[in-house]
């Protein structure tokens, strides 16, 4: 009993040391984990701090390195202020002093000058004469010095630019030289530009004015008489029919023919304006087919105009053809002969070229055959010699130069070309024939009912005369008679004699000649009159 009271006392004691031991050994785990954990913590504190640590200090380093840039730059700057403020200071003092020695010079000349009145004081102003000298050459020292120091820190200056720009004095010199010469490369550049295109402009300008001018005193002198056709209309209603709907049947009919249509306020009339005479004809030709047939529209337009084309040609090459043969030629070149019969439809001073050319043609002819020349060369010559109208109005060049180039261009004769370029005097005729071709142009021209002007230009032709005549020394008066074939010259006889009378007659024809333009020719007529008059009283 003893005994089991032992064991039960035993068992009883034991547990609690057992529970006890595996409660230490538990608290021991959780501490030997809890210090793992703590340590684990710790150490991730640690590294979170050792981050922001080096964030920190790396921020540091940049404003630490930004700092020390703008302090570089303040010091550039101080050292740049300092310098000019030495230079400043250096030429503020170098002109004190110089002021300073001025006055000093200035004060020695008048003591020099009072030397020989104040014998007594020489000694003393020689004391401070001395005195002065030494000042000076002490001032002098301390501006040498002071040039010195400048002169050191303007070089310390440089070598520190030199460090920042990391460019050597002569690199930066060359750098900058370049980009001056790449800037003034640039701007020459744009100025030679600026100028080609200015003068492009001027040039487009001056040439649409000179164009513009032509056109204006071309069409001055001939719109009245030669540049437009008149179509007469059955009725007014007509030119409604005429111009379409919106217009598209008298657009179509100027597309189609070239040529300008003028419908205004005049009754039963439209005009046609142009200066093809052929074109014009075409217009004229198919707008009175138009009217006649009634049907006028766009595609009829073009077919009807289409159709007369082709009939005009033919009627071109016939009256070509029918030139030749009336003056009695052949063996003229084809296109020579269309060009004939275009002539049908170009007129000068309202005489029709091609009547014209067949009338010289038959003039040179007739006097050829009385004086026992080549009737043949005569009659071609004359046929030929304003071929270059039938085209001048679509090369540049007068119808003289234009008519020699044709005239080479199929073949003609040195003779016949020569005829051509001298039958208004331009060169010299080298045959008797081209001689007889320039009378009888002037014959065909002259004779009465020929040509016709407008008294526009007939008078202003008259007055061009006289003032020709009026102009040269020693003329009285002036008059044009004779509708401008005559002008009747009269001088002062105390001035012309009648020595000088027939100079003045060659010299007024000769003006005339290179500054007016006329069919046939004009006489000058100088007359010089002499009277004395005394009355028996």
């Amino acid at each position: 009993m003893y005994h089991t009271n032992n064991s039960s006392l035993f068992l009883a004691g034991t547990v609690p040391v057992f529970v006890a031991i595996i409660l230490a050994a538990l608290i021991v785990v959780v501490g030997v984990a809890a210090f793992l954990v703590g340590r684990f913590l710790y150490k991730k504190l640690v590294a979170g701090k050792i981050a922001d640590a080096e964030q920190t200090i790396k921020i540091m380093r940049e404003e630490a390195e930004s700092e020390c840039r703008a302090l570089k730059k303040e010091a550039i700057l101080e050292a740049k202020e300092q310098d000019l403020k030495l230079r400043n200071e250096f030429e503020r003092e170098t002109k004190e002093k110089k002021s300073e020695l001025a006055k000093a010079e200035q004060r020695l000349m008048q003591k020099e000058d009072m030397l020989d009145k104040k014998e007594d004081s020489l000694l003393k102003k020689s004391d401070a004469l001395e005195q002065q000298q030494k000042n000076l050459a002490r001032q002098e020292g301390e501006i040498k010095k002071m040039q010195e120091k400048v002169n050191h820190q303007h070089d310390l200056m440089i070598q520190e630019l030199e460090k920042v720009a990391q460019l050597t004095r002569e690199e930066a010199k060359k750098l900058l030289t370049e980009n001056i010469l790449e800037d003034a490369r640039r701007d020459a550049a744009v100025q030679v530009r600026n100028i080609e295109q200015t003068a492009k402009d001027e040039a487009d300008a001056n040439a649409k004015k000179i164009v513009s001018l032509a056109i204006q005193r071309c069409a001055s002198d001939h719109a009245s008489e030669i540049t437009v056709s008149v179509v007469p209309l059955p009725n007014d209603d007509m030119k409604a029919r005429i111009i379409g709907r919106e217009g598209r049947n008298i657009r179509a009919l100027e597309n189609a023919t070239g040529i300008e249509l003028i419908i205004d306020d005049t009754p039963e009339v439209v005009i046609l304006s142009g200066f093809d005479p052929v074109r014009r004809e075409v217009a004229r030709i198919a707008l009175e087919k138009l009217i006649s047939d009634g049907r006028i529209h766009p595609a009829r337009i073009e077919e009807t105009v289409e159709k007369v084309k082709k009939e005009l040609d033919q009627q071109i090459k016939e009256s070509g053809e029918a030139a030749m043969f009336e003056v009695g030629i052949f063996g003229l070149h084809p296109e020579i002969i269309k060009l004939l019969g275009r002539l049908k439809y170009r007129t000068s001073y309202g005489q029709n070229v091609y009547k014209h050319s067949i009338e010289v043609a038959q003039l040179a002819g007739m006097m050829a055959a009385e004086l026992g020349l080549d009737v043949t060369l005569a009659k071609r010559a004359g046929l030929l010699h304003d071929i270059g109208k039938a085209v001048d109005h679509e090369q540049e060049g007068t119808h003289i130069q234009i008519g020699a180039d044709i005239a080479k261009k199929y073949k003609e004769s040195a003779n016949v070309v020569n005829a051509i370029m001298a039958h208004h005097g331009d060169v010299e005729p080298k045959t008797i024939e081209a001689v007889l071709v320039q009378a009888a142009d002037a014959i065909s021209g002259a004779r009465p009912g020929a040509r016709r002007e407008t008294s526009t230009n007939y008078v202003k032709r008259l007055e061009q005369l006289e003032q020709i005549a009026s102009s040269f020394k020693g003329v009285e008066k002036s008059y044009a008679i004779q509708a401008g074939r005559e002008v009747r010259v009269i001088v002062k006889p105390e001035q012309i004699d009648d020595a000088q009378t027939l100079f003045l007659a060659k010299d007024i024809a000769k003006k005339i000649e290179q500054e007016l333009e006329y069919p046939g020719q004009i006489k000058v007529n100088v007359i010089r009159e002499f009277r004395s008059v005394e009355y028996a009283k």
